[in-house]
């Protein structure tokens, strides 16, 4: 027996005699519909938005939202739903690549209707999914590349962007893609039980390093950032050193303990509203005790309660956001997807929050003044027994 009896051998031949039309088309496709891809990308087959591609990239839309294929069809809508399965800068448990996958799957579960809230979600927004952005998963800087420009495009269509993580370093081309944008400087209100401020983990523009290259953006100072829930034993003290050195805010939950939800709300969106003239809210599911929220790469004890933090984002949300991320769910450490689902429930309560004050899409009254049939349906009511 020789090398040419070998059936490897054949099938090395058979595949060179296999049609490639289908896989040509499909390329195509995805550069005309998802975008060509930032210019660090040396192979040029891959698009900016992901429309096939990588197995951990979207299965499904949120909450079943209408998926929207073709990218320059981008603008008039309220809210893009965007992944950025990403997490190549973590530095302990990863898995956050599959957190977009995961929030969208249990998205499912809800409708867009809260009773507490008194909005319907999906009567007053237009959402789309956009599908999950192409990164790079052993490229950190071409993922931030490619991050940057999609973010951008989203809201340079003035639609506001969703960002499902992903692991925190993604927050860096999150606010880099929309800061330069703004006619004057972003406020970044972050909660977390890290503060993200150090220069670099491990040589690199890691997780924990987001905010240090965020305040570095002309227009996006550290005097702007304000920080909610810090502590505990898994910080760095190089980001703390930052912190005082940029005069960014830190507010623990020693504060929040002692001063309360309501005044700790109100100094947050002092110090980042001050001669601000949009704010960019970014959301670390680990600022939650893992108690509820276990599936994360860097869980730490004594963080806050989902309604704690349905009651702040409640307050925080109601002078307007410019974009927002959920970032560190983790599913392979998560028990009964109740980590995903906390992502979705933070999501959809800012997105209720911003419709109820007229921040975002058409407020609940607006509509119901403005329906004829409504109103005269709620004029016999009234009369009824009268």
């Amino acid at each position: 027996m020789d090398r040419e009896a070998l059936h490897g051998t054949r099938m090395l031949e058979r595949e060179a005699q296999l049609p490639t039309v289908k896989t040509k088309e499909s390329i195509q496709m995805n550069l005309e519909h998802g975008l060509p891809s930032a210019a660090s990308i040396q192979d040029r087959t891959i698009p900016l938005f992901n429309r096939t591609g990588l197995r951990f990239h979207h299965a499904g839309t949120f909450a079943s939202r209408p998926y929207l294929q073709d990218m320059n069809d981008l603008g008039g809508q309220d809210v893009a739903i965007v992944g950025a399965p990403f997490d190549g800068g973590t530095t302990y448990r990863s898995g956050t690549r599959f957190g977009p996958q995961a929030m969208r799957a249990i998205s499912a579960l809800g409708t867009g209707y809260n009773f507490e809230m008194g909005v319907d979600l999906w009567e007053s927004l237009d959402i789309v999914d956009v599908g999950d952005i192409s990164v790079i998963p052993a490229n950190i800087e071409k993922t931030f590349d490619q991050i940057d420009k999609a973010i951008g495009y989203i809201h340079e269509r003035a639609v506001f962007p969703v960002v499902l993580g992903g692991d925190h370093s993604i927050g860096y081309p999150d606010i880099r893609g929309i800061a330069p944008q703004i006619d004057g400087n972003v406020g970044i209100i972050h909660f977390d039980r890290h503060s993200d401020l150090s220069e670099y983990n491990l040589d690199e523009r890691m997780h924990g390093t987001p905010f240090f290259h965020a305040t570095n953006i002309p227009n996006a100072p550290a005097t702007n950032l304000v920080q909610i829930g810090i502590g505990g034993w898994t910080g760095s003290r190089a980001g703390v050193g930052i912190a005082r050195e940029r005069r960014a805010s830190v507010i623990t939950m020693t504060d929040v303990d002692r001063w309360g939800l309501e005044r700790v709300c109100e100094l947050a969106l002092e110090i980042a509203w001050k001669d601000a003239k949009a704010v960019f809210l970014s959301f670390d599911i680990d600022c939650v005790d893992p108690g509820f929220a276990p599936g994360t790469g860097t869980p730490e004890a004594g963080g806050f309660t989902p309604r704690e933090v349905f009651r702040m984002l409640d307050i925080i949300v109601r002078e307007g956001l410019v974009g927002m991320e959920v970032v560190e769910v983790a599913p392979p450490y998560d028990v009964g997807d109740v980590t995903s689902l906390l992502g979705v429930r933070v999501i959809n309560n800012v997105l209720g929050t911003l419709v109820n004050e007229g921040k975002l899409g058409v407020r609940p009254d607006a509509t119901i003044k403005s329906d004829p049939a409504v109103n005269a349906e709620q004029a016999d009511e009234g009369n009824v027994g009268g």
